[in-house]
């Protein structure tokens, strides 16, 4: 059974691991539309898959991408850097670019035989009848005017939203089979009674088309004075607005204000435009910043930190003037709407129309006047089981919130009439009712590259000029250009997690994300998991380093190991490893093993280790050599015999104990007080078993004893400049990094960092003894590992680093080929590794065995 601390470890990396998490831009848009997937295809010149794409979620994206408030651009990460994606006009770019009505997919469920009538045509309404009419239903929508729509058509100006993008949009209903009754208003042509003894199941979805005047104001039913509701449907109707005059003021800072100052402008009698707003100043204002500075650009005038005083009527009872009084607060202490004013600072403004944005209403008449009461998650009523509400009569208040509303009570009354629990495994947060931020990368973990100094700032489309637009309503705002919409699309971070299969070659094997590897462990069980999974780690804690959460995963594998050791008698499972286990006693047995004591008490012992023994048997002695002439002969011993830390790798911990108890004898009967190392594996093998000061030759040198003097500058004519490449068990152990670079340098070598060294460096795919049991990913870490190198030679501290370097195609030397050799050359390149095996290491026995006698 896996110690309880491993439970823990895998139960927090499955609760905190944003492997699976959605980037913050999907989830702050309430379809749930993943923007960075639409983005990505089009930067790859995939349009036609990014607006299949779009379209599974969204069947209006021509309109969304020109009147959607775009919540997704508050959540995305590139905005905290500069500007965030301008993801709406990319939208639109694409489905401007590559929609086509033949691509539509208009398939359904078989026919259920249920009835359902959908009150209003917005997004709402329009949303909610196409998610029930998929499942099969028979859906008719019933709105009130000639047209579909609702406020998008009626409420959103045409300069922003050309009326015939939603005809074409809305087409896709008629297409999918569902009917339209227009101009019928429920509760006037026909009876909510009606439409409940006709249909199985009801979706409300009102828009707001209310408005609100400050009826505390004296003469505010004189002529001249109106809703925005009711101007901006005339104005959208007619162009146009009878009841208007020259001078118009709209009162409210919200972006439907902002949209009846600027249609103001665009009327035929008008002179000027005023918008007054209670706010200090329009950065204050809550109208989206584009719309607010298209006013300014037209010429709508803007009056803020200022309220209505009164209303002046002329002699025909029509608005002549309003006189303004100072607006010194909005909110009180308490974060309560409660103006304060300074009545005595005031102005006359002559103005002969009056348009209140103040606010809109659903009209409730249709039940009589009663509020809707509804269940918050399912949207069902909670005084009728089979109506259900969404969009503006319900909570949303943009268009894309109200599809979500939509899409949510179209599912909830499709459980209702299969008479299925209506909310059993659904999440709120899932279906757009609670924007939550899921993914959020520190910008040590953004992609590589993403703040370049030639960075691309936020693309914006072409508008019109804005003297000549006034003049008419034709859509301000152009399309993305091919080039545009690809240098915006570039910005895109691509947010996701997952940076530790990145950079991990053997999870993406077996798993999408750690969270979901380690959920499959605890469901099933570590022994019901495939063993090649923990095998396959080549123990390079690299996961570890990329991930933000810094989650031990590596620290599982090696757990897993032990129990699948102890679970076969104290031996590995898998047949690979049977060649490693007897090579490994071979090294630590007494034939290819020998201690040489210093000729006193030895103060120092050199553990040269395995792998640099059976490949390079005279750079051990001149190692050896170097160390007493530099120490003193009597104070340097030698031990050749292997540590075992192969086999505690592969998890037999009990035969390592016994196999390193070997070494610890020779150690201890030496009675050095140093241990020296050359093997970085060997060097934290000793640090946490021996009980001895270690360190490695290399550090000895820096520190201590130096190169050996005949070396000094020897590299200084060569023709070659090495790469490092860093041991990954000592990625944290900075003076190994530091002194192999010094040595270099007193050589007189030429040197070049490689990518990903030191801390970061990266396995050269021996790490966890993967070559045993998966030699094809072994072969592919070896591959990557040569790929960061930016010389064809390259150095290693470790024996083993060393061979599969030079099995990536590289000219790999062991920096002892350096310390004790003539000056290298490129001509000097050779092929090293078939020089390796246990021949070397008899042969380096018998060196050290005249050594015994001197």
């Amino acid at each position: 059974m896996l110690r309880k601390e491993i439970i823990e470890n895998m139960e927090h990396i499955v609760n905190n691991c944003m492997g699976d998490s959605k980037a913050s831009c999907t989830t702050g848009c309430p379809m749930n539309t993943d923007p960075k997937e639409y983005i990505r295809l089009l930067r790859e010149n995939k349009g036609i898959e990014a607006i299949k794409f779009i379209r599974e979620n969204l069947f209006i994206p021509k309109i969304l991408g020109r009147v959607c408030a775009h919540p997704c651009e508050k959540g995305c990460r590139r905005g905290e850097e500069d500007n965030s994606i301008a993801i709406a006009s990319l939208k639109r770019y694409i489905a401007d670019n590559y929609d086509d009505s033949n691509l539509w997919d208009l398939s359904k469920k078989p026919t259920t035989g249920k009835k359902i009538a959908v009150i209003g045509s917005g997004p709402a309404g329009a949303q909610g009848a196409l998610t029930l009419a998929k499942e099969g239903h028979e859906v008719t929508i019933f709105e009130k005017s000639s047209l579909p729509g609702g406020m998008m058509r009626f409420g959103i100006p045409e300069y922003r939203l050309p009326r015939e993008i939603i005809d074409e949009e809305y087409s896709y209903l008629t297409k999918l089979g569902i009917k339209f009754v227009f101009n019928t208003e429920i509760g006037k042509d026909i009876s909510m009674e009606e439409l409940e003894k006709n249909y199985d199941g009801i979706l409300v979805a009102l828009g707001k088309q209310l408005g609100r005047k400050d009826n505390s104001l004296e003469n505010i039913n004189g002529k001249g004075i109106f809703t925005a509701v009711e101007f901006l449907r005339e104005v959208s109707a007619t162009k146009n607005f009878q009841e208007g005059g020259e001078n118009i003021l709209v009162v409210g800072g919200g972006d439907v204000a902002m949209d009846c100052g600027r249609s103001a402008l665009r009327l035929p009698k008008t002179k000027n435009s005023f918008v007054i707003f209670l706010e200090k100043d329009i950065e204050s204002l809550t109208a989206s910043k584009h719309e607010v500075l298209g006013a300014i650009e037209e010429g709508v005038k803007f009056i803020p930190s200022s309220g209505i005083k009164r209303i002046n009527l002329n002699s025909k009872g029509r608005v002549a003037s309003i006189e303004t009084k100072k607006c010194l607060r909005i909110f009180d202490e308490n974060h309560n709407f409660s103006p304060l004013f300074n009545e005595e600072i005031s102005e006359i403004i002559p103005v002969d129309t009056l348009i209140f944005s103040i606010g809109q209403m659903v009209d409730y008449n249709i039940f009589s006047g009663e509020k809707f009461q509804f269940d918050k998650n399912t949207l069902q009523s909670l005084k009728n089981e089979k109506i259900f509400f969404a969009g503006d009569c319900a909570t949303s208040a943009i268009v894309v919130g109200a599809m979500a509303e939509g899409r949510r009570a179209g599912k909830s009354l499709d459980r209702f009439l299969k008479k299925e629990d209506i909310w059993a495994g659904r999440k709120i947060e899932e279906e757009g009712g609670s924007r939550t931020t899921k993914l959020h990368l520190p910008t040590e973990y953004l992609p590589e590259g993403w703040d370049a100094q030639e960075k691309i700032s936020r693309r914006k489309g072409k508008e019109l000029n804005p003297e000549e637009r006034v003049k008419t309503f034709l859509e301000v705002e152009s399309t993305f250009t091919e080039l545009e919409a690809m240098e915006e699309a570039s910005r895109c971070l691509q947010c996701q997690c997952k940076l530790c299969m990145k950079e991990c070659m053997m999870m993406p094997e077996y798993t999408s994300c750690p969270k979901e590897l380690f959920q499959e462990y605890l469901e099933k069980g570590y022994e019901n998991m495939d063993m090649n999974i923990a095998y396959s780690c080549n123990e390079c804690s690299q996961c570890t380093i990329k991930c933000p959460n810094s989650f031990q995963i590596r620290e599982n594998f090696m757990e897993m190991r032990k129990e699948y050791v102890k679970a076969n008698g104290g031996l590995s499972p898998l047949e690979g490893h049977t060649a490693l286990d007897d090579g490994q006693e071979l090294e630590c047995s007494k034939k290819y093993s020998i201690s040489v004591p210093g000729k006193k008490q030895s103060k120092y012992v050199l553990i040269p280790g395995c792998t640099v023994p059976a490949s390079f048997p005279e750079l051990v002695e001149k190692t050896y050599n170097h160390m007493k002439e530099t120490l003193g002969e009597e104070n340097v011993g030698i031990i050749l015999q292997c540590c075992g830390k192969p086999t505690k790798i592969i998890g037999e911990t009990e035969l390592f104990e016994e196999r390193y108890s070997r070494v610890q004898k020779e150690i201890e009967a030496m009675e050095a007080d140093i241990i020296v190392t050359l093997c970085p594996s060997c060097y934290l093998t000793y640090e946490e078993h021996s009980g001895k000061k270690v360190i490695s030759y290399w550090d000895l040198m820096k520190e201590e004893i130096g190169i050996p003097n005949l070396q000094k500058n020897i590299g200084k004519d060569s023709d070659v400049i090495f790469n490092v490449h860093d041991s990954c068990p000592t990625r944290n152990v900075t003076s190994h990094h530091d002194s192999i670079r010094w040595i270099i340098k007193e050589l007189g070598y030429r040197m070049e960092e490689m990518n990903n060294i030191r801390e970061n460096t990266r396995c050269c795919g021996v790490g966890g003894m993967l070559g045993c049991i998966n030699g094809e990913l072994f072969e592919k870490i070896v591959n990557r590992r040569a790929q960061d190198a930016t010389q064809e030679q390259i150095i290693s501290y470790c024996g083993s680093c060393r061979a599969s370097m030079e099995l990536g195609g590289l000219d790999s030397l062991h920096i002892l080929q350096l310390i004790h050799g003539k000056c290298y050359m490129k001509s000097d390149r050779e092929l090293r590794s078939p020089n390796y095996g246990m021949k070397n290491r008899l042969k380096t026995k018998e060196i050290l065995k005249t050594y015994l006698n001197k």
